[in-house]
C-alpha cells in the first residue's frame, strides 16, 4: 500500500520546459488527500486515516475510491446531511470517539449498498432518527453513548443490525421507564418492555387532560352567557318597571237621543 497525496516535488525529476506539467501534476496529488490526514493505495483503493487530528468537521475532498475511512478520536460534533453520499464505494467508517451529539435524517445517505461496519461509539449520542440509519445494512456500534430509551430509540433500533460484539455495552443513560436506567438496552428489549406503551400512555393522557380542558372552557362559556342574558332581562324588566304609567284617555259618553 503506497501513499497518496504526500509525494514532495524536489523528489520528482523536473524534464525540461515541463515545470508547468510538475505544478499541476503536484496540485493533483494535493488535492487528492485532505489535508491533515494520511491516505494509503492498494490495488485501487484507498484507506484514509484521521485518527487523532483535532478535526472538528468531516473533511473535504475524500478520495472518491475510499474503502476504509477512519475520523475516530477527533472533535466532530455534527455529521451534515450527505457528508458521505458520494463515497459510494466506503466500506468501513469510524467515528467513534468523536462529540457528536445528532445524526441528521441523511447525514449517511449514498452509503445504502455498500458500507459493512459503521462505529458511532463514544459519542455523546442521545436519539437516533428512524430514518437516519434504517436504510444501512452495516453492523452499528452504539456503545457508551446516553441514549434516552423511549419509543423512538426502540422503533429504530427495530431497523438496524447492532454489532453483536458490542451490544450488551448498549446502555440506556436516561429512560421513560425508571427501572431500567443504567441497564443494557438489550437487556430491556429481550425481557419484552415496550417503551412505546408508555409514550403511547402519556399521550391518552394528555389527549385526555386536553379534551377536559375544552370540554370545562365550553361549559364555563355556556354558564357565562346563560348567566349574562339573565342579568340582562333582569335590568330590562327593572326598567320597565320604573317608567312612569301614563292614565288611559276614556271615550266621552255620548249624549243620550
Amino acid at each position: 500500500m503506497r501513499p497518496v497525496g504526500t509525494h514532495s516535488a524536489s523528489s520528482l525529476p523536473v524534464p525540461a520546459g515541463g515545470s508547468c506539467l510538475l505544478l499541476l501534476f503536484c496540485l493533483r496529488l494535493g488535492a487528492s488527500c485532505p489535508q491533515s490526514c494520511q491516505c494509503l493505495e492498494h490495488a485501487g483503493a484507498v484507506a484514509v486515516h484521521c485518527s487523532a487530528r483535532g478535526l472538528q468537521a468531516v473533511p473535504k475532498a475524500i478520495p472518491l475510491d475510499t474503502v476504509l475511512l477512519k475520523l475516530d478520536a477527533n472533535k466532530i460534533a455534527r455529521i451534515p446531511d450527505g457528508a458521505f453520499q458520494h463515497l459510494s464505494r466506503l466500506r468501513e467508517l469510524d467515528l467513534s470517539q468523536n462529540a457528536i451529539e445528532t445524526v441528521g435524517p441523511a447525514a449517511f445517505s449514498g452509503l445504502a449498498g455498500g458500507l459493512r461496519l459503521l462505529d458511532l461509539s463514544h459519542n455523546r449520542i442521545r436519539g437516533i432518527p428512524k430514518d437516519a440509519l434504517g436504510k444501512l445494512s452495516a453492523r452499528i456500534r452504539l456503545a457508551h453513548n446516553p441514549l434516552h430509551c423511549e419509543c423512538a430509540l426502540q422503533e429504530a433500533l427495530w431497523e438496524l443490525k447492532l454489532d453483536p460484539d458490542s451490544v450488551d455495552e448498549v446502555a440506556c443513560h436516561t429512560s421513560v421507564r425508571e427501572e431500567y436506567v443504567g441497564k443494557p438496552l438489550i437487556q430491556a428489549l429481550d425481557s419484552g418492555v415496550s417503551f412505546c406503551s408508555v409514550h403511547r400512555k402519556t399521550t391518552d393522557v394528555a389527549m385526555l387532560v386536553t379534551m377536559f380542558g375544552w370540554f370545562a372552557m365550553v361549559i364555563t362559556y355556556i354558564v357565562y352567557y346563560v348567566r349574562q342574558n339573565r342579568e340582562d332581562a333582569r335590568r330590562h324588566l327593572e326598567y320597565l318597571k320604573s317608567l312612569p304609567s301614563t292614565p288611559v284617555a276614556k271615550d266621552p259618553v255620548s249624549p243620550a237621543p
